[in-house]
């Protein structure tokens, strides 16, 4: 039995002896201890009940390309060009980046885990398997780099605007692409561009979104985290249904940013806009300064206040940006 298989097993909720599991799988009971253990190195948290046996705290859906497309509106499901579940990628952008040449527009790729998941500058992502979702989506483009400023700002607003769609209040957006919460980072996206300046192009746009959270997982995380579970109260929406709420909006979206660009989402980023009229200190190569968020402009550009009221636009994603 592999870890995936145990993680299946163990999907409902109750608990199951290792005995039980050893016989269903053929395997001694060691050999379910280290799947076991295999499943905690990666952040699953694989409850011991004694005699009952193994169990997790509340019951997970894997991912199911059947079920996701069945959650999805009939339109945008025959405009997507792939659509993939993996267990294990490094990455579901990296997966992307090797099949940029032959993916079709609008693919999609999922991963139950990731082992080399990145985030902004560098940074890892933690993918724990069955708890959260990653998922890269390939866009492509006919007239190049200089029409998508503020395409990660737009993917945001998209981002949102699926979590919203199950009632689920209190998250908002933080320049250039994160989705907070009160208590911290809920989603991210990364978007990474290939092609011509003035020609096609495609964008391979990562996101990641936190449905659950032990508190081990924020501990590594390095930074505020919060999850879906805590905005809805407890229990976050289906996995598979929160997939194909944000293919969806990802579908439409980048559509609509096609047509319109960004203009087409400030209305929705101001309202989310957690940086307007907040005290900031930022850090780059412009140096370290201090202002007001002022919103951002047509470019999705942020714009801060500085001392004498002059305003500095900044587009550079290498900017880091904190709320003072």
């Amino acid at each position: 039995m592999q870890a995936r298989q145990l993680l299946a097993v163990l999907a409902a909720g109750e608990a199951i002896s290792g005995a039980q599991l050893a016989d269903q799988a053929g395997v001694t009971r060691a050999a379910i201890w280290k799947q076991v253990e295999a499943l905690r190195s990666r952040g699953v948290p694989v409850e011991a009940r004694g005699a009952a046996g193994y169990r997790l705290p509340w019951p997970v859906q894997l991912l199911d390309v059947s079920r996701i497309r069945a959650a999805l509106p009939r339109a945008c499901a025959s405009r997507l060009g792939a659509l993939e579940v993996h267990w294990e990628l490094d990455s579901t952008s990296s997966e992307l980046q090797r099949r940029l040449g032959e993916a079709a527009d609008l693919s999609v790729v999922l991963a139950e885990t990731q082992t080399a998941g990145r985030g902004r500058r560098g940074r890892s992502w933690l993918s724990p398997p069955g708890l959260n979702l990653y998922l890269s989506c390939l866009k492509r483009f006919d007239r190049g780099f200089a029409t998508l400023s503020g395409l990660s700002l737009a993917v945001g607003v998209m981002v949102l605007r699926a979590i919203e769609s199950f009632g689920i209040e209190g998250a908002g957006l933080k320049w250039p692409n994160d989705v907070l919460a009160a208590d911290g980072k809920l989603a991210g996206v990364l978007v990474e561009l290939s092609g011509e300046y003035q020609g096609p192009c495609a964008a391979i746009i990562g996101v990641g979104l936190n449905l659950r959270l032990t508190d081990p997982l924020r501990d590594q995380a390095g930074q505020p985290a919060s999850d879906l579970a805590t905005l809805a109260g407890g229990d976050p929406p289906d996995r598979n249904k929160m997939a194909a709420r944000l293919i969806a909006a990802l579908a439409d979206g980048l559509r609509e940013f096609e047509r319109h660009g960004f203009a087409s989402f400030a209305e929705d980023y101001a309202r989310h806009d957690l940086l307007a009229g907040r005290s900031l200190k930022l850090s780059g190569a412009q140096g370290h300064f201090e202002g007001v968020g002022a919103g951002v402009d047509a470019r999705g550009a942020l714009r801060v206040r500085v001392a004498g009221g002059e305003v500095r636009s900044i587009d550079s994603a290498d900017v880091t940006v904190r709320r003072a």
